[in-house]
């Protein structure tokens, strides 16, 4: 289990989700306050007990399925085909997590008053997994053209 490649993305993947969950992914700049916006909404950061403003738990729980599946993913290695379903289904919400990242910017933009943001690495680290779940994917396909063909052998 541990010797297959595969195994090592998917168990980076998951590193990699929980690390997005407990990170800012951006910084805004709604009029004059300064705001974080991490997975579980968006709080203000210069007072001295951060206030939440709009929780975006959506992002948060889509985070934990991502690193969950990813996980169990991993213990799956003697169903390949399933493995590469639940790899697909997972890729698939690593895009929505993009899509509902751009959906709450959009909402929260779509006040009156102007808004400035920067983008954190920790925003990045998505799309780094969908590179390494494509590799993961691939990785099992070829485990399992290799036992197919071992198979015709017999």
């Amino acid at each position: 289990m541990i010797q297959r490649v595969q195994t090592l993305y998917l168990l980076a993947i998951v590193i990699l989700m929980v690390i997005t969950l407990f990170s800012p992914l951006a910084t805004l700049m709604i009029g004059e306050q300064v705001c974080t916006f991490d997975a579980t909404g968006i709080s203000t950061t210069l007072t001295e007990k951060p206030e939440l403003l709009f929780p975006t738990w959506g992002l948060f729980v889509l985070s934990a399925v991502i690193a969950l599946i990813a996980m169990v993913t991993i213990f799956l290695y003697r169903k390949r085909i399933l493995q590469i379903r639940l790899s697909v289904f997972n890729g698939l919400l690593m895009i929505g997590f993009y899509g509902l990242f751009i959906y709450y910017m959009s909402t929260i933009g779509a006040g009156d008053e102007e808004m400035n943001y920067s983008l954190k690495i920790a925003l990045g680290l998505p799309l780094v997994c969908l590179i390494l779940d494509y590799l993961a994917i691939r990785n099992i396909g070829a485990d399992e053209v290799l036992v197919r063909s071992l198979d015709r052998l017999r």
